[in-house]
């Protein structure tokens, strides 16, 4: 993630009168792409009970981020997904080559049919 301003590229804002299970994380210069691809992977966390994200506005690169624990702490949301991205990556290409389409997606570039 890099920023392009002075600010920082990520802030972390947790509402008064709650414990450390429900954190919304600023996230500057993103878009959808990071986003859902984060969302998804921090899903898969069985100590997760509610996460999503939205975009402030379609002018603005930013995106609040927001995870809810069951019970315990919100650390990051990078630890764990930034390990299991690459394996969604994976999961994607090996989807595509089933359907007959080739590893199309993360980069991948699909074979001709001639």
């Amino acid at each position: 993630m890099a920023c392009t301003g002075s600010g920082p590229s990520l802030e972390t804002i947790q509402a008064d009168g709650t414990d450390g299970n429900c954190v919304t994380f600023v996230l500057h210069d993103e878009d959808h792409t990071l986003g859902n691809s984060l969302r998804y992977m921090v899903m898969k966390n069985p100590d997760v009970e509610f996460c999503g994200y939205c975009i402030t506005h379609p002018s603005e690169s930013k995106i609040n981020f927001r995870i809810q624990t069951r019970g315990s702490a919100v650390l990051s949301p990078f630890a764990e997904p930034q390990r299991l991205l690459p394996e969604f990556c994976s999961s994607c290409s090996r989807n595509a080559a089933s359907l007959g389409r080739g590893p199309s997606c993360c980069g991948a570039i699909p074979e001709r049919a001639e």
